[in-house]
C-alpha cells in the first residue's frame, strides 16, 4: 500500500469510528432523526450519506465490492435503529479497510474513473476531498447531539 493510500485509509477509518462514537451518545434513537428550523439533516441520514458515500466511491468504484447506492434514501429515509447505523458504519469501515491497500501510486495519479465534482481529477484528489467531506459531516453530527440530541 502506498504511504499516501495508508494515511488516507488512517484518517478516513479515524473519522468513521468518530461518528460511531457520536451516533452510539445520543440519549435516545429519537433524537438521531430529529430536525429542527434551519438543520434540514437529521444525524441519521448525514451518517446513512456519509457511509453510503464511502461504500460506493471507495469500495464499489475503486475496489469492485458490489455496493450499489441508494443515494435518495440516505436523505429520505427516517427512524432506522440505531444499531442499523452503526452496522452501515462498519460496513463503510470494511469498505475503506479492504480498498485502501489495493491503491498502488500508478492508480492514485490517474484520473478517478467518474467524474464526480464536474471536472476530471486524480484519484488521490478525490480521496483528500471524500476525507475532508466526511469531517465536515461529522462536525455537523456533533453539534447535531449536543443541539437536540
Amino acid at each position: 500500500m502506498s504511504a499516501f493510500a495508508k494515511d488516507i485509509q488512517q484518517l478516513l477509518v479515524r473519522d468513521l469510528k468518530k461518528l460511531e462514537t457520536e451516533i452510539s451518545q445520543y440519549a435516545d434513537e429519537q433524537s438521531i432523526w430529529k430536525v429542527d428550523k434551519l438543520i434540514a439533516n437529521s444525524a441519521g441520514n448525514l451518517c446513512l450519506h456519509l457511509c453510503g458515500n464511502l461504500q460506493h466511491y471507495i469500495g464499489a468504484i475503486l475496489g469492485k465490492s458490489g455496493y450499489v447506492r441508494n443515494r435518495d434514501n440516505e436523505f429520505a429515509a427516517r427512524g432506522i435503529a440505531r444499531a442499523a447505523l452503526l452496522e452501515e458504519i462498519r460496513r463503510a469501515i470494511a469498505a475503506v479497510e479492504q480498498t485502501m491497500p489495493l491503491l498502488k501510486d500508478a492508480t492514485l495519479d490517474a484520473i478517478y474513473p467518474q467524474e464526480v465534482l464536474g471536472y476530471p481529477m486524480t484519484t488521490r484528489f478525490f480521496l483528500i476531498h471524500l476525507s475532508s467531506h466526511l469531517g465536515y459531516h461529522l462536525g455537523q453530527v456533533n453539534y447535531h447531539r449536543r443541539l437536540l440530541g
